[in-house]
Formats: structure tokens, sequence, C-alpha cells
């Protein structure tokens, strides 16, 4: 017994301080074994959401589902490492995963290309409202605890012949038991990934590893040649040669407003005080394009939208304010978001940031005020024909506390939490509507600056939001689900438009047929897929790609224009 015991401490002292040593594919298989308990959750939890555990087929289901997640994490990863890259390709992975899983448990969301393109294209200080002490904790214990063991791991050496036969083993070990898996339920499974077709991207890290290549690959494919040019034989209408006065469209795009908390379309509460007293013309049922920026900001300004959804094409494409630019309008991009996604590339374009506003910018955003600031200098100056887009910073999530100034923090208790989960829903509900109330403010200020310049200038002001909002219905929070599956508050958004006594004349349409003819329309289903030939219609410039039918001006046109 006495000569145990220090044979028995050195062992203890060797597994405390010395390496455990691993073969490659020995510490691939217990990574991958890792993930699928630690980061499969939801998928697991999906997949099996219909079966009951009293049935002895959904043991089996169940069983065959790991081993699948199991076998695909090994032959991916297997594929991948090497003994100098296996550790830093496993690192890697976890805190994504880990990072993947919290947000997607928080906020609902699916890690789909559309998605992880957003991440991509986050700002910093987007990305800083995220990082939360509960993300924080998340990744301490599901990245930060296997970290440390991972560091305690030395790679066992192994001759390059051996290793070979070792990984090939490996890979066709997975393969075997992915194959063996999914022939013994292929039939439910096939059918849950026909009907379910988001399960796909929570096999989670594999579908990082996808949405993020598809992503690059798609970027790649996309900087490698020039947009190609549309609407080439755009011109000016015959209004032009008529105007007495510049004329100047206003397009506002809003981010993330949705159409179920919009006082003018009829939301519980009023979030729109200001634009309801002006002669505004509201459209109650109003589609976009998809539900994210990402998504629906380029779309928007295409010629096809999502009625013929490609986004290979929009992506490849130049937009609207290229084809009007084309035509004469002198166009001009002002951003308090994350960009024009392309839209304006080229085009002259600006940040309310870097105007260096006093008093409306503040870590990292600026307020929307910014947008309008100096918009009666602008119109005092107005010369020709003109279109200014405004990128709102509008309702971006999760914080919305901080999109409005204090005075507008009527709806109260409000969440003033980065974290959603640390309020309740009637608290985030408020920060989102208080937000909403200051909108309204931005909106019906430039709309009131017009009015004044009537004299002077023949105006337009068309505001829609890009994509809804999730408020915690059905436990979700933000936007970007999956256009099939994302609810119909990601979907519906609010659009508005406001007309100048000589906006009629100035892009030759009828006398007196405006006004009627907008409050018909607001009463029908119209789409972001009206917005490229509305704005056509109201600059009156004329090209192959006019549609009048999705002009929601058209029937107030002369026969001969656009």
């Amino acid at each position: 017994m006495e000569s145990s015991r220090p044979a028995l401490g050195a062992r203890l002292y060797r597994w405390a301080v010395e390496p455990l040593e691993l073969s490659v594919e020995a510490l691939v298989l217990v990574a991958s074994l890792f993930w699928a308990v630690s980061a499969n959750r939801l998928f697991f939890a999906g997949a099996l959401a219909e079966r009951s555990w009293s049935d002895p087929s959904a043991w089996g289901f169940g069983a065959a589902l790991v081993v699948l997640v199991v076998a695909l994490h090994a032959a991916l990863l297997g594929t991948l490492a090497t003994r100098w890259t296996v550790k830093p390709l496993i690192a890697l992975l976890s805190v994504a995963a880990a990072a993947a899983t919290f947000y997607v448990e928080a906020f609902g969301v699916v890690m789909d290309p559309s998605m992880l393109r957003n991440v991509l294209r986050t700002n910093p200080a987007e990305a800083g409202e995220l990082m939360t002490p509960a993300l924080w904790l998340h990744l301490a214990l599901y990245a930060g605890v296997p970290l440390l063991l991972l560091w305690r791991v030395r790679v066992a050496p192994r001759p390059w012949l051996a290793s070979a036969w070792r990984r090939a083993a490996l890979l066709l070990l997975a393969l075997l038991a992915a194959l063996g898996a999914l022939m013994t339920v292929f039939q439910p499974f096939a059918s849950l990934m026909r009907n379910q077709k988001e399960l796909r991207y929570r096999i989670t890290p594999a579908s990082l590893v996808w949405s993020t290549g598809a992503v690059l690959a798609a970027d790649a494919k996309g900087a490698s040649r020039p947009r190609q040019a549309i609407g080439e034989d755009a011109a000016a209408g015959s209004s032009w040669a008529l105007r007495r006065k510049p004329l100047v469209v206003v397009l506002v795009v809003g981010e993330t407003a949705r159409a179920a908390n919009w006082g003018l379309s009829g939301a519980p509460r009023q979030t729109t005080p200001q634009l309801a007293a002006l002669p505004v013309v509201n459209f109650t049922d109003v589609s976009a394009c998809g539900t994210n920026t990402e998504v629906s900001l380029p779309c928007m300004f295409a010629p096809v939208g999502r009625r013929d959804y490609d986004e290979d094409r929009i992506r490849g494409q130049q937009s609207l304010m290229h084809v009007l630019a084309r035509a004469g309008v002198a166009v001009q991009w002002r951003d308090n978001q994350s960009g024009c996604k392309g839209v304006c590339d080229g085009l002259p374009s600006e940040t309310v940031a870097s105007q260096q506003l006093p008093g409306l910018c503040a870590d990292g955003h600026c307020l929307d005020e910014g947008l309008v600031q100096d918009l009666d200098q602008r119109l005092n100056s107005a010369q020709g024909t003109q279109l200014w887009v405004l990128h709102m910073l509008g309702n971006h999530g999760p914080s919305y506390f901080r999109r409005y100034p204090a005075r507008f923090a009527r709806f109260q208790p409000e969440c003033r939490e980065d974290d959603l989960r640390r309020c309740s829903i009637e608290q985030v509900v408020n920060a989102y509507d208080n937000a909403l109330l200051y909108t309204d403010e931005v909106l019906a200020t430039a709309i009131r600056r017009l009015q004044a310049h009537a004299g002077e200038v023949d105006s337009a002001l068309l505001f829609v939001s890009d994509h809804g909002e999730s408020l915690g219905e059905q436990g979700l929070f933000l936007h970007g689900l999956p256009y099939p599956i994302a609810p119909e508050v990601q979907k519906r958004v609010p659009m508005v438009l406001w007309t100048s006594a000589g906006l009629e004349q100035a892009a030759g349409m009828r006398s007196g047929c405006l006004g009627p003819e907008l409050q018909r329309r607001a009463r029908t289903p119209v789409a972001h897929d009206h917005l490229f030939h509305t704005v056509l219609g109201l600059l009156d410039v004329r090209t192959a790609l006019y549609q009048p039918e999705l002009d929601l001006t058209g029937t107030c046109r002369t026969p001969s224009a656009p």
C-alpha cells in the first residue's frame, strides 16, 4: 500500500499538469460529439417536436439524428484538419457555434446565408449593442471551458502514411455511419427536411461553415465582375421641358418599422400623431421584399422584386438610382445606417456621422434628425430634377431605446437593455413604439419643410420601411427569418406618400387625378415591387424597364409618359 501512493500521486500530477495526448482523429471525434450535445439543442427539439417519447420509434429517430450530426461534423472537420490546424479549427468553430447558439436561442433567428451576410456586414456600433453580459457568460461556458481543455491537448505526431490511413478510416467510418443512420430513418428524415427546410440551418457549426462559404463565394463572384448596366435607354420625360421649378423627390428608406405598430395603419396606439395631422396617403397593406436589410434594400431598388426574386440578378445589376442618374436626375444617398448595399455604388453618397453634428451623434450612432437637419438649405439651392435618398437608423434592434431622444420616451415602462430577454414584452414594445414616435417626428419635419418651399420647389416624399420586426410573438425577436417561414410582422411594413400641389403638372400627370387615385391604391395590397416604377413615374423618367401597372401613380399619367 505504501508503495502505491507515490505512483497514484504521480499519475494525478501528470493528469493535472502534463498535456493529454490525442490523435487528430480522436480529437475530431471528441469535438464532433461535443458540438452535437452543446450546439444542436434546437435542431433536435425541432426535429422531434411532433414525436412522443412514449413511442419507441421516436428514440430510434433521435438516435439516428445524433449519429448523423456527429458523422457530418467528423467528416467536415476530418477533411479540413491536420496536426497543425485541428486545434485552431476546433477553437474557431467552438466560439462561432457558441455565439450562434446564443442568438438562435435568444431571438429565434436562423443562421442561413442571408443572416450570415447580415452578420458580416454589421458595423461595430451595432455589434457592440449585441455584446451583452448574457452572451459573455454563454461563451465562457460553451466556448471558454472547452478551449481550456483543448489547450491541454497535445496532438500526437504520426508518420504521414499512418496518418493518411487513419484519416481515410475516419472519413470512411463517418460516411458509413451517416449512410447507416440515414437509411434507417430515410422516409421521415426526408419529409422533415422537405417540410422544414430551416432545420438544416440549425445544425451547428456545419451550417455556419456552409452559410459563410456561400456568402463569401457570392461576394467573390460579384466582386470579379462589374454590375450590369440596366435602363440604358433612360431619358427625361416630356414634362421636363415644361417645368418652371425644380422637382425634388425625397425617398426615405425606413429601418425595421413594422405595419402592426404603425399608427396610421390602425395600430392599437397612435405612434404617428404628427403624420396623422398632415395630408399624407398611408398604404395599409405593404409587403416587404425580404426580412432583413441585406435582402430588402437591393430588391427595393431593382426593377423585378419579390414577384420574380433572383438574388444573383439583383446583386449583379445596377439599381434604380443608376437608371435615374443616366436620365439626368441628380441623385444622392445619405446614410444613417449600414450603407446602401450596392444600391448607390459609384454615385454621390454621404453619411450622417461624417457631418459631425453636435448633439446628434454618440456611441457610433447618430439620431435620424441628422438626415433632414439641412433640408431648408438643400431646397433653397435645388436645381433641375433630383432624388434624395435618406436611409434611416429607425427601429434597428435590439437597442430600441438608443434610437430616440429622451423626450420621445412617452410609452412607459420602456426597455433600456441591449439584451431584450431582461425586459418584459410590454417594455420591449414600449421602447419600439417610442422609436416609431421619433420616426414620425423626422418624417413630419421633412414634409413640413417641403410644404414651406412648395412655392419654389415641386416635391414629393415617399417613406417605406425595408422590413418588419418580431417583438416577442411566438418567442421570436428581431428579424431575418427565411422569407417562407417568417411571421407576417417581419414582412408587413408601413408606406406613406406626400406630394406637393405642383407635383402633378411637374411629373406630367392629369390634374386632379393623383389624390383620388392614391387613396384608391392605398386600400389595395402593394409591395416593394412597386417602388422602382413609382419613383420613375414621380420623376417622369422614360425607360423600357417601366411597368405602368406597378406605378402607384400610373393611371394618372398622360398616354405618352413616361
